[in-house]
């Protein structure tokens, strides 16, 4: 697989691997998580090809603090061959460079089988809620 910067001409196949990957949810319009994206460190959405197939994509993210992992998704039929592993592990390098002190992602706590993964990968479930609050709709 080859990893690399995600280009606006993507959109359309990242949405429908997205959707295949029971990403989307009604609360979050995806092409406007894109376009927000492209305005805010741009160069951590990452998408991996085979083939020139898009088979997986991670969207990152870094304020100075923590770094964030979103939209982490690869095709279903690829599963199981390490293609997961390496967009995470190419994020957490490029957040590594900018001087990254801690990686925070969220899963819902029924995932067992996405924690497993991320533990596998050496992230730990952290004692701590997670709270939200929505300011814009996209609903």
């Amino acid at each position: 697989m080859t990893i690399r910067p995600f280009e606006i001409s993507d959109s359309k196949p990242v949405i429908a691997l997205w959707r295949e990957c029971g990403l989307i949810v009604p609360w979050n319009d995806p092409q406007r998580d894109i376009e927000r994206k492209m305005q805010v460190q741009p160069e951590l959405f990452f998408v991996g090809e085979i083939e020139g197939r898009i088979v997986a994509t991670l969207m990152a993210g870094y304020e100075g603090h923590r770094g964030w992992l979103n939209y982490v998704a690869v095709a279903p039929d690829a599963h199981r061959q390490g293609l997961g592993r390496q967009i995470v592990e190419h994020a957490i390098e490029q957040l590594r460079k900018r001087g990254c002190p801690k990686i925070n992602l969220q899963v819902r706590t029924s995932n067992a089988e996405v924690i497993a993964f991320y533990e596998s990968l050496g992230f730990q479930v952290d004692d701590a809620t997670s709270l939200g609050m929505r300011l814009i709709s996209d609903g």
